[in-house]
């Protein structure tokens, strides 16, 4: 939530830009318009509009198309109560809103702005005439009805995994799913004296046997294909090989306990999962298409974070070049696709949740959506999609070789210097491989961090570990260093380049001399060329005319002392 400290910040901005540009999914700026009575009608309607976006800040009194702050903060009238303010929200909102209400003096317009903090609650909220709206970017949009089921999956009011079914029955727990759940556990090394309990005892230690009495979670962890499906009926999955965007070749599907049934799903996948073998000197370094660990976490988020509410499978889609997972429930809370990186885990079922998460099945402090990626980058891959389709999550994994000298270098970096990559650094690093340069702008919205953040990593990127140049003094564009860049250079047969490599090597050639150019370091030789891109003398001059002709590069010299010069 932001602070009354950070909101007089940003006024000062707004002569160098319209408040509009500072608004958020959880900031809002509005111009007080009206009388009295329209104007706590509308104070209402951006609380409604805010709760329901997952709470955020509104301030009256500032014209949010207007460039200079002047103009833009027209201010409130000095007779509109506060206390009037509160009221009115409190008794035009079903289920009522109790927003807290200050105010911000200024020395414009009236000289006073009236700032309303909404903070998140359980939506869906209208007025009481049974309208609404909800918060979705920089908009107030309406509460449509799939706006509302949307909501009402995102929020749930309570657990329904730790709803206790009547009495204890043994013939409801398998023990076949109660070993495959401990073996699982201690693969990931959960606690040796948790694991050597007995089956009830363990179960009332995970917190889903409670007064004697099973809960449901403890079903979705070991109990039985029957109980389950009398307990649990829309706990389902399915996996699809795919020949087409419709038609499928081979089709399977279970309710089988969580362990039981991730085994299933994996052992299938694993069967279309190819192997890249890379060699390096006496070594043979084997690698999945698809980073096994990465598959795991996936699942095993759609298992734990599926809405077993909702009757939809948890359903797997393995196509010749990608691999789709989708669950029931949209993304928890005011998580979405743009934040996801570092959100807190906000589990739809805490219940089963904090059971796994005890097993060392799922991890409460680091997303697990950071392992997926991390796998995948490490690799010279790239990372996953994620969307949010309107109560559904959807992962997408792109099928792509493993890129050894990208590989090499993350492994070599952890043992001989001690430095473990972060995802920032993976993400960024990634982006130059095919790209070649990068602006702190793009970087941050690629991280999912602000502005000042990225530009500290990047620094640290250039200065503590000199992976990164700068373009010029105080530039905000990136590069890989030279001898980055030729580490990174591929193994390839000779003569053979790929479309995409060629692309590529474009990109990454241009970019640096861009980047160099602003140090008077511009100018590359063809043989520095060809230690960053791999290709041959002769591609090389084939690239260089190529720029030439884009009108990026000119030539300075001829033969081997011939240099290429950025002048794009």
């Amino acid at each position: 939530m932001r602070t009354v400290h950070e909101i007089e910040a940003l006024l000062g901005r707004l002569d160098e830009c319209v408040a509009h540009d500072l608004e958020d999914q959880d900031l809002d700026f509005a111009e007080w318009a009206g009388g009295e009575g329209a104007g706590f009608r509308r104070v209402a309607d951006r609380a409604i509009c805010m709760a329901n976006g997952g709470g955020g800040v509104v301030v009256f009194g500032v014209a949010d198309r207007v460039k200079g702050r002047n103009a833009a903060i027209r201010g409130v009238p000095p007779e509109v109560d506060l206390h009037g303010l509160k009221q009115a929200v409190y008794d035009g909102t079903d289920p009522k809103l109790t927003p807290v209400i200050e105010e911000i003096r200024v020395p414009e317009g009236t000289g006073r702005l009236v700032v309303m903090f909404v903070y998140e609650g359980f939506p869906p909220y209208t007025d009481t005439a049974g309208r609404g709206r909800v918060r979705v970017g920089k908009d107030c949009r309406p509460l449509t009805g799939s706006r509302q089921r949307k909501l009402a999956v995102s929020w749930p009011r309570e657990d329904f995994t730790a709803e206790t079914l009547p009495g204890w029955s043994g013939t409801l727990i398998s023990p076949a799913a109660m070993e495959t759940l401990r073996r699982a556990a201690a693969r990931e090394s959960a606690p040796a004296d948790l694991l050597r309990l007995d089956d009830e005892a363990l179960l009332e230690a995970l917190g889903v046997r409670r007064g004697g009495r099973l809960t449901r979670a403890a079903l979705l962890l070991a109990g039985t294909e029957e109980a389950l499906r009398d307990q649990v009926p829309n706990y389902v999955w399915t996996h699809l090989r795919m020949r087409s965007e419709t038609d499928y070749t081979d089709r399977a599907d279970g309710n089988e306990a969580v362990a039981v049934a991730l085994a299933r799903i994996l052992d299938r996948i694993s069967a279309r999962n190819p192997i890249d073998t890379v060699v390096d000197g006496p070594y043979h370094f084997e690698y999945r298409t698809y980073p096994e660990t990465a598959v795991r976490e996936a699942l095993m988020n759609a298992l734990c974070h599926a809405d077993h509410r909702i009757a939809s499978p948890i359903l797997v889609k393995q196509y010749r070049d990608r691999i789709e997972m989708t669950n029931a429930g949209g993304l928890m809370g005011r998580t979405t696709p743009d934040n996801i990186l570092h959100r807190a885990p906000a589990p739809r079922s805490p219940c089963l949740f904090g059971a796994l998460a005890r097993l060392r099945l799922v991890n409460r402090g680091t997303p697990g959506l950071h392992r997926i990626y991390s796998h995948f980058l490490m690799e010279g891959k790239a990372p996953p999609g994620i969307e949010d389709l309107d109560g559904f999550v959807r992962i997408e994994f792109r099928a792509s070789p493993v890129f050894a000298p990208f590989r090499f270098f993350v492994a070599d970096e952890a043992t001989e210097r001690g430095v473990v990559l972060t995802l920032d650094h993976l993400l960024v690093l990634h982006r130059l491989l095919g790209a070649g340069v990068v602006r702190t702008g793009e970087a941050a919205k690629l991280c999912q961090r602000s502005s000042a953040d990225m530009e500290e990593i990047l620094v640290g990127m250039a200065q503590d570990f000199g992976y990164l140049e700068r373009h010029g003094e105080g530039g905000d564009a990136w590069c890989l260093t030279v001898a980055l860049s030729e580490r990174f250079a591929p193994v390839r047969e000779p003569g053979r380049v790929s479309e995409r490599d060629w692309t590529t090597a474009k990109t990454r050639v241009s970019g640096l001399m861009r980047c160099r150019a602003g140090r008077r370091q511009g100018s590359l030789s063809n043989a520095e060329v060809r230690r960053i891109t791999g290709i041959s003398r002769r591609q090389v001059h084939r690239l260089i005319r190529e720029l030439v002709t884009d009108g990026q590069v000119r030539i300075a010299g001829r033969g081997r002392a011939a240099r290429y010069r950025w002048v794009g």
